[in-house]
């Protein structure tokens, strides 16, 4: 199959883009992407993000340039939850590097929820004690979901604790995920590593139930004023996906003025070091260049 000499330019839908993603491709792929973009390899503006009146919903244009070049045009509308439709739906279009030219425009919505596990893997990875075994999710949706597979790949937990603003289904994704439902407190108690996947608009991850030497990911976003981590979890050592895009996104960032200690793409190429048994927190917000490079990573498989 050729690309842009198609007659029509391809359309790869959700299940075509699963077909050719998987978890053990896209986590290198995605440390990759952190480490050209903090090198300079991957330039993107800002989100152009516009609130959708009167229905609660965002829409947002993520363009960025590298290897790959393209854009993901995507909405977010939190009350779909609600009404059982993904909260953050999007399409992907890329274009060929040296000429240009449309090459595919692929659904994204897939591409959104790997690639943002995959980031949080890759960094896991890097800064987690190897022995880490515990793992604490606040937060039952999507997000949720797809971090235990994706962390799976790169620590073996042998204990991971749910919980949920539903107990309900806090207790039904632990059954599935072989987990135990819990409090909040409880399950953060003595974890290894924390992911916190809420639509939260007040911090439910308070800095005084972590132990020292806890890796926390942070990944659920409900506008730029929106915080999960309570002021005692950001004042330990931040790392970040951009240091211009989690300043102007993040409610953590800017509703406790923490300082960024480094982009995780400096911390995966070894030039920020960070010392043994440091808390680490990574807030991650997502951005253009991981879309595209997971977007550019399905369309080269396809190919093949």
């Amino acid at each position: 199959m050729t690309d842009a000499d198609n007659a029509s330019l391809p359309f790869l839908n959700e299940e075509t883009v699963r077909a050719h993603l998987n978890m053990s491709d896209l986590i290198p792929a995605m440390a990759k992407a952190l480490v050209d973009y903090s090198a300079g390899g991957f330039k993107q503006p800002d989100r152009q993000l516009l609130e959708v009146e009167p229905h609660g919903g965002f829409f947002a244009a993520m363009p960025a340039v590298g290897q790959s070049v393209g854009v993901k045009l995507v909405t977010f509308y939190p009350g779909n939850a609600e009404r059982g439709v993904p909260t953050h739906l999007a399409m992907i279009l890329l274009f060929r590097p040296e000429t240009g030219e449309p090459l595919a425009i692929m659904d994204g919505r897939l591409i959104t929820e790997m690639r943002t596990s995959a980031v949080t893997a890759a960094v896991v990875d890097k800064v987690a004690k190897k022995e880490a075994r515990s793992l604490a999710i606040l937060g039952t949706g999507v997000q949720a979901r797809t971090h235990v597979e994706a962390l799976t790949q790169v620590r073996q937990f042998d204990d991971i604790r749910i919980w949920g603003r539903s107990n309900e289904r806090a207790e039904k994704l632990a059954g599935e995920i072989g987990a135990r439902a819990m409090t909040a407190e409880a399950a953060v108690g003595d974890a290894d590593v924390v992911i916190t996947a809420t639509s939260a608009k007040e911090p439910i991850l308070k800095g005084a139930w972590l132990k020292p030497g806890t890796v926390v990911v942070a990944v659920g976003w409900n506008t730029n004023n929106g915080r999960e981590l309570d002021d005692a979890v950001m004042r330990n050592l931040v790392i970040v996906e951009s240091r211009q895009g989690t300043a102007n996104e993040s409610g953590n960032i800017r509703g406790s003025g923490a300082t960024i200690f480094a982009e995780a793409g400096e911390v995966l190429a070894g030039q920020k070091s960070i010392e043994p048994g440091a808390t680490v927190i990574f807030d991650s917000v997502g951005m253009a260049a991981e879309d595209v490079a997971a977007a550019s990573l399905v369309w080269e498989a396809w190919n093949r």
